[in-house]
């Protein structure tokens, strides 16, 4: 799944706001009526691609764009979220050697954005909490929030499921320190939060914890 990142050079969003687009663009997408039935039993037109990608090896990644290239990118069948002042769009998934030339020429790395020291979280947002101490890349974070998003997503009765998507998936994104780290790992083996283990293929030793979901 191709993550498109908004991110100009002149006025760059603040990192977590941007995270947070791309968790919400992400989620937004899974759960899309498209990617579903229709009340016949028809797939909808995504639900074959992302099946597809859901029965193999998921992996997501992000890739920054800016003006011409940020409108080119929303002529790609996806997701846009527009959140906090920052824009992130998701792809509908498919195999790398076919992804759009629209998107296969934006840049995978090359640009990042400093941590910033956002407020606390709002009252009843799910928050995705980061391993601060991996040092993530923002393209690298943004692919691991993103999965966060669909794994809590997922540990949802319908509804909450609903409730959540009506509010349009609205989360948080925090760094954690690591004493807040050991408390969620603690809640993660209490079953009360959910956690992203990455395979290791970027940045990141294969197994790593790098985000863990709680609910607001």
């Amino acid at each position: 799944m191709p993550i498109v990142l908004h991110i100009s050079k002149q006025d760059p969003p603040a990192r977590s706001a941007l995270l947070e687009a791309a968790a919400m663009a992400t989620v937004a997408l899974c759960l899309d009526p498209r990617v579903g039935t229709g009340p016949e039993g028809e797939p909808g037109p995504w639900r074959e691609p992302y099946l597809a990608w859901t029965a193999a090896r998921i992996r997501k990644v992000s890739r920054r764009a800016r003006g011409a290239q940020w409108r080119a990118a929303q002529e790609v069948d996806g997701i846009t979220v527009e959140h906090r002042g920052a824009q992130a769009r998701a792809l509908v998934p498919g195999p790398v050697g076919h992804l759009d030339p629209r998107i296969s020429r934006l840049q995978i790395g090359g640009t990042d954005l400093p941590h910033d020291t956002p407020d606390d979280p709002p009252a009843g947002v799910p928050v995705l909490w980061i391993d601060a101490a991996l040092d993530m890349t923002v393209g690298k974070a943004a692919a691991q929030v993103g999965h966060a998003a669909m794994l809590f997503a997922g540990a949802l009765d319908a509804e909450h499921a609903g409730a959540w998507a009506e509010s349009g998936f609205v989360c948080a994104v925090r760094d954690a320190d690591p004493a807040r780290w050991r408390h969620l790992t603690k809640r993660v083996a209490d079953g009360t939060a959910v956690a992203v283990r990455d395979a290791g293929f970027t940045e990141v030793a294969p197994g790593s914890v790098t985000v863990i979901a709680v609910p607001g």
